[in-house]
């Protein structure tokens, strides 16, 4: 019996003890510079995301932003990174819809789960696409085109910047959505993608706003719908996929910042209140814009029911591609 009394007391000491670690972790973070582990080459759109945000952030929390890039496997050698590193807040990584939504379901051996090894901090941004046609396509809305698309079936190309990613798998959600037989063709990026659509080896595509908006102004391809649920400031005469009669097909990338899995909460909060304190800066936000992403804000725990709901969409979208990458 003493023995169990023991053994229960030092228990509740630990306890005690751990929770008195954390209260003066709270209270002292962050005591160090923090590091952004970048799972993307320096200069894409993920690290100019981050370094849109650092400066803000380093003045907010009182110690410098350290970018580290940790590039391979679709943001999968970065994401190690971090969940390996210690659970104290001074690790975040800055993450996309490819690494925490779309790999889990693309990599039958992925070493991560994103509610599982990671603690959701903020997400920062929401990245619509625009469907386009090349000029050859004789549709001028979205209703014409899945009609085009609907009595030419398996005739029309659609060309994506890669297998499994964003631009590859929206089209498949589209093809479900309108029960329309396109053929994939796959390039290595979206310049040679853009190169054929407009040379018109493929007739359809979806992308990132700003590549979009620059070729539809220029006149060498056609926007027929944004994804997003509102009209976007960079093509406001170009109607979203909702208005032009898709109910319900909304479909944007996102933006966010993670630590490893335990992070304490009072650090996740301190952290979320920061980057909520940057985002809420007209001039943040309007480079953000400038950079083809909409602000769009999530504290904690908001991201972590958001993240829930975008795992098993992607992976439906992932399932009707066929792909796995090994």
């Amino acid at each position: 019996m003493q023995k169990i009394v023991r053994t229960g007391l030092a228990l509740a000491a630990g306890a005690l003890l751990s929770v008195a670690q954390t209260q003066v972790l709270a209270q002292t973070f962050p005591s160090k510079p923090i590091r952004v582990v970048v799972g993307f080459p320096a200069g894409g759109p993920l690290d100019q995301h981050a370094r849109l945000l650092s400066d803000k952030l380093q003045a907010v929390l009182g110690q410098p932003i350290v970018m580290d890039y940790k590039p391979g496997a679709g943001g999968t050698v970065g994401a190690q990174d971090v969940m390996k590193a210690p659970a104290d807040g001074h690790t975040l990584m800055v993450a996309n819809t490819g690494v925490m939504a779309i790999n889990p379901a693309l990599y039958p051996k992925l070493p991560y789960g994103t509610l599982k090894d990671f603690t959701p901090i903020a997400r920062t941004a929401m990245q619509p696409l625009a469907l386009l046609v090349n000029n050859q396509v004789p549709s001028k809305t979205l209703p014409e085109f899945i009609a085009y698309a609907k009595s030419h079936p398996g005739k029309v190309n659609y060309g994506s910047a890669g297998n499994g990613g964003i631009s590859h798998l929206v089209p498949e959600m589209f093809k479900i959505a309108t029960g329309t037989h396109m053929v994939h063709i796959p390039y290595r990026g979206s310049a040679p993608a853009f190169a054929d659509l407009m040379g018109g080896q493929v007739q359809f595509m979806a992308e990132s706003i700003p590549q979009a908006a620059n070729y539809h102004k220029q006149g060498k391809v056609r926007a027929l719908a944004v994804t997003s649920k509102t009209r976007n400031p960079a093509l406001p005469d170009t109607p979203t996929a909702i208005e032009s009669g898709l109910k319900g097909f909304e479909v944007v990338g996102f933006y966010g910042f993670l630590a490893p899995a335990g992070t304490p909460k009072e650090v996740v909060a301190k952290l979320s209140d920061a980057f909520q304190q940057v985002m809420n800066n007209t001039d943040v936000r309007e480079r953000m814009v400038t950079q083809g992403a909409d602000p769009a804000f999530l504290g904690a725990d908001d991201f972590a029911k958001f993240l829930g709901g975008e795992l098993p969409r992607w992976a439906a979208a992932v399932k009707a591609s066929g792909t796995k990458m090994d």
